[in-house]
């Protein structure tokens, strides 16, 4: 049962995250790290995407029993109460939230800020509704590593929107990946993602503009002195790298372009945490 409990939260997704709120963190103190802080921090992220994790597989739980990916989960087979894990997601939610609060006002804004866009505004709203349900809920996926590094700076400043930036602009491509491998699961769930609606094509070239604005982003990193050169070099290789890989997918159809879309997913996974490990080890001393 417990194990049950720990899957509606997402892990993966999860340890993604706060590998991003470590990273904002790193960068912001700059070698001079408060562990106790640190460590409250990424207890409080935590449980705070945890919360809109399990909320949205609450909300979620009748469409998941028509798609393959999703049909084995707790609530879609009935192996746990509806009210029961909304009630878990709630409880989840007023932890985490209460920990950032207590760390920092902004620190607790910012978690209501990305529970509010995942859950209502992604979730329950534009999921349903909108081709524009990936890019909009982004916002909340972006909010780790401003976190983490305000947890430190105490300020929304330049380093905060340009990590910002950095998971904003990566998570599109990301998903859109998974949603090509996926397009008639999710056809056939309902959801008018962006291949659903628009066609794989499209969504291709709409998954370019955003890797190619992270090569700049990157080169911004180094420009305001939050990262040292090894980050640029192989940051913006990296971004380099994904869009040849991404434009690789023109032209590919069947069962080549599933084997495309799901290479793409995985290139994507490793291309943000190569940058982030890259962005730990190579931070600027104060």
């Amino acid at each position: 049962m417990l194990k049950e409990y720990v899957a509606l939260t997402k892990p993966g997704l999860l340890r993604l995250n706060a590998f991003a709120a470590f990273g904002g963190f790193w960068v912001a103190s700059k070698w001079d790290i408060d562990w106790l802080l640190l460590l409250y921090m990424l207890i409080g992220t935590t449980f705070t995407m945890a919360s809109a994790c399990v909320i949205n597989n609450y909300w979620d739980r009748e469409l998941d029993k028509k798609m393959e990916r999703t049909q084995k989960r707790a609530l879609a087979e009935g192996r746990l109460k509806p009210g029961t894990v909304l009630a878990y997601g709630i409880a989840l939610g007023v932890i985490g939230l209460a920990i950032l609060f207590a760390l920092d006002a902004l620190l607790g804004w910012l978690g209501v800020l990305g529970i509010f866009v995942y859950v209502v505004i992604y979730t329950m709203w534009l999921k349903r509704s909108s081709t524009w349900s990936t890019s909009i809920g982004g916002i909340s996926g972006a909010m780790p590593p401003v976190i983490g590094y305000c947890a430190v700076t105490g300020e929304v400043d330049m380093g905060a929107w340009l990590l910002f930036a950095l998971l904003f602009l990566w998570q599109p491509p990301h998903f859109w990946s998974l949603a090509i491998r996926r397009v008639e699961e999710y056809r056939a769930a309902g959801f008018p993602l962006l291949p659903v609606v628009k066609g794989v094509r499209r969504t291709k070239l709409q998954m370019l503009p955003y890797i190619v604005l992270l090569v700049p982003n990157v080169i911004l990193l180094y420009t305001y002195g939050y990262v040292g050169l090894v980050f640029l070099i192989v940051g913006a290789l990296c971004g380099i790298a994904w869009l040849v890989q991404t434009f690789m997918g023109f032209g590919k159809e069947g069962e080549r372009e599933t084997k495309w879309a799901k290479v793409n997913f995985f290139f994507s996974i490793n291309y943000l945490m190569i940058v982030f490990l890259l962005m730990i080890v190579n931070t600027t001393a104060s």
